[in-house]
């Protein structure tokens, strides 16, 4: 072989190894497995391997009205698991504002505001919750 192919093979060979120690050393950064982790878990508390495994129909259409939620606890359409990882996420949104809030101790007014905003949205996720709840009960004899 010539020098010059030598030299490419060579290269080639080294670029390789390079991009192959760069992927097997790369280290993804918490704030990235954190949001996937809670992205998977909200996804479960809403109901999504219940949707994916039993495969239930969206809504429901009875007596000229469509219905969104299943009428009882025991089971769910597609949207309920839909309504309940708004809500999840929202809470989920409080939840991480109220703990931002706590790195701002050195400027309070932005620190109470955040805590402010992370106190409502996770009240709201509550109320919605339990209205769900509330209305999926009173739902159970259509």
């Amino acid at each position: 072989m010539s020098r010059k192919v030598k030299r490419q093979i060579t290269s080639l060979s080294y670029s390789i190894n390079k991009l192959y120690r760069k992927i097997s050393t790369a280290r993804p950064s918490s704030l990235i497995i954190s949001t996937i982790a809670m992205a998977i878990a909200i996804f479960l508390f809403a109901g999504g391997l219940y949707s994916i495994i039993m495969k239930p129909i969206p809504v429901w259409y009875y007596g000229g009205r469509f219905y969104f939620l299943y009428p009882e606890l025991g089971g769910q359409w597609i949207f309920d698991t839909v309504i309940a990882g708004i809500i999840y996420a929202l809470g989920t949104f409080g939840l991480v504002s109220i703990y931002q809030s706590t790195k701002y101790a050195y400027k309070p007014r932005q620190a109470y505001m955040m805590f402010l905003v992370g106190t409502s949205l996770l009240l709201i996720a509550y109320i919605y919750l339990e209205f769900t709840i509330q209305y999926k009960l009173k739902l159970g004899g259509i």
